[in-house]
């Protein structure tokens, strides 16, 4: 077995490398004056059980570039297996056709991770479960839900509502509050475009009570930081935000920067500069994947690592 990495999220590849005990293999990814991008494996793959690692974060089309790229190496070196890799996958939001002559990225995406050469794909958080059935090969689907849980019950919160920030999240947060013993809320919006909120209600009690947030992916901060100051004006506590995936811009940052949201929960999926005037909880799921690349490899069952401890994510 070998783990590669492109250039989207080195220090995770070396954490997971960590974790399985392998060395994380030698490649050079550069390139040429024109932008284009020159991939070499500087070791012998062949017959190998390959696993490259690379999250689609922004710059996402140089990112999906360089893997297809460093697959189609793998490929012509001979190596027996490629499993794709991918902490985050990028176009996950554009995964049906909610307006006329729009494309289901998505599933492009799935095809070109194909037609390069993967024969697994392991990911986790997907924004829209249906995205497994894009593919025609194995598709490993985890959960950030378990190191995330472990975090929280550290924490020990008393008087706890999970909220989820829209509809779409519902399930989601049901699971968490299972799991924590928890009541459950949801605040409903309505959103005017891809920046700005129009209308959100609350349904469910949260006066008086700490709440945590949880969602998927954030990049804006729209979602969240609206909800939560919806959440503190009818009268919510100590207000956590549990995110898988924090695609933080320059607007999300300014806007957590001026929210009401005290601690914001992610994962390393996606690599982030420092990011100072936020509390920011960054919790690594190096052991996650490397405990489920392991399995791949060995042909072991990957089932336990889709649950939380006490309950399903789905």
């Amino acid at each position: 077995m070998k783990i590669f990495s492109g250039t989207s999220n080195q220090p995770l590849a070396r954490a997971i490398c960590a974790n399985v005990g392998i060395e994380l293999g030698k490649c050079i990814v550069s390139a040429f004056p024109d932008g284009e991008t020159f991939v070499k494996i500087e070791e012998n793959v062949r017959g190998e059980d390959v696993f490259l690692v690379q999250s689609t974060s922004p710059p996402t089309n140089h990112h999906l570039m360089e893997m297809f790229i460093m697959m189609d190496a793998l490929r012509r070196a001979s190596a027996s297996r490629i499993t794709a890799v991918l902490p985050f996958y990028g176009y996950a939001r554009q995964d049906r056709k909610d307006q006329p002559r729009v494309p289901i990225t998505a599933k492009l995406v799935a095809n070109l991770l194909v037609a390069a050469g993967a024969s697994r794909v392991l990911t986790m958080d997907l924004h829209a479960q249906q995205i497994q059935g894009f593919f025609d090969i194995p598709v490993d689907h985890l959960y950030a839900a378990p190191v995330m849980y472990d975090y929280l019950k550290k924490k020990q919160i008393e008087d706890l509502v999970v909220v989820s920030p829209d509809v779409g999240g519902l399930k989601m947060a049901h699971a968490y509050s299972q799991v924590l013993g928890s009541g459950l809320a949801i605040v409903a919006k309505r959103r005017k475009n891809a920046l700005e909120i129009e209308s959100m209600t609350v349904i469910g009690e949260i006066k008086g009570q700490n709440v945590l947030m949880v969602d998927d992916l954030t990049e804006t901060a729209g979602t969240l930081t609206t909800a939560a100051a919806l959440l503190k004006k009818e009268g919510a506590k100590k207000i956590i935000a549990c995110v898988s995936h924090a695609i933080l811009n320059e607007i999300g940052i300014e806007r957590l920067r001026k929210s009401n949201i005290d601690e914001l929960i992610t994962t390393d999926t996606v690599l982030r500069p420092a990011i100072e005037g936020i509390n920011v909880s960054t919790i690594s799921v190096a052991g996650l994947l490397g405990e489920a690349i392991k399995r791949i490899h060995s042909n072991s069952s990957v089932t336990s690592l889709f649950e939380f401890k006490g309950g399903r994510t789905s």
